[in-house]
């Protein structure tokens, strides 16, 4: 029984060592670098988006609210570009939230 256990320890053990230059050390909580490169790609893009539809969104917020004032209307606006606002505040902090609970 111990002569088993000891050839699969030193098997284990070799095999370890063989696939150890391949294998990311998740104690240094660093992504591989080719996925980090992807991942940041698609977060630049993400983020790019969210600024944008953020604008768009202020923007058609003050073409409606415009419109309703030349016509009279009294509508609900305000709390349309709080919501707008809200939003990219969210998208624009959304890094540094994630940062600071994660580190």
């Amino acid at each position: 029984m111990r002569i088993i256990e000891t050839a699969t320890f030193y098997l284990y053990d070799a095999l370890a060592r063989f696939h150890a230059t391949d294998i990311p050390d998740p104690g240094t909580r660093d992504a591989p670098p080719k996925v980090a490169e992807k991942v940041n790609l698609v977060l630049g893009f993400v983020a790019w988006a969210g600024t944008a539809a953020g604008v768009a969104g202020v923007l058609v917020t003050g073409a409606m609210m415009a419109m309703s004032h030349k016509r009279g209307e009294s509508s609900e606006h305000m709390s349309r570009l709080g919501m707008v606002l809200g939003g990219c505040v969210l998208v624009a902090t959304a890094g540094p939230i994630i940062q600071f609970v994660f580190k």
